[in-house]
């Protein structure tokens, strides 16, 4: 389950072995070697096994639990609104997001969900109305 996972979360990103190799070497211990793009294929085909050190910068890289890298769980749930105020850099269609921005997005979703109790039945509303046909001719 782990190599399918990192494959899938790599690719997930659209990066290269060796820009994955690249991020996790940024902050090497005293006695930490730097991984390669080679060792990180082998990971994903099954033929080696990281270590835990290894396997947890993995997981902080992608933003996901062990136990979700690992197989241990099949989803790896993660509160949207902790993800506007964490550190991570956000961006919407290559558009880096500002603080601003972020809070902004927060404020909009927020609005959504609460008053969302409160509209008349939207299964109704929106099932009644017709589909745009957006195909060229």
């Amino acid at each position: 389950m782990f190599p399918e996972r990192l494959r899938a979360l790599r690719k997930g990103q659209k990066i290269t072995l060796k820009e994955l190799a690249n991020h996790l070497n940024e902050n090497l211990g005293p006695n930490e070697k730097p991984n390669t793009a080679s060792q990180i294929g082998n990971w994903e085909r099954g033929i080696r096994t990281p270590s835990y050190v290894e396997a947890r910068k993995l997981a902080e890289f992608f933003d996901v639990s062990l136990d979700y890298l690992t197989g241990k769980t099949d989803r790896d749930d993660f509160d949207l609104g902790k993800l506007f105020f964490s550190s991570k850099n956000l961006s919407f269609n290559q558009t880096t997001l500002s603080n601003e921005d972020r809070y902004e997005i927060f404020q909009l979703i927020d609005g959504y969900l609460k008053g969302k109790n409160n509209r008349r039945d939207t299964d109704k509303f929106y099932g009644k109305q017709e589909q745009l046909n957006l195909k060229l001719k």
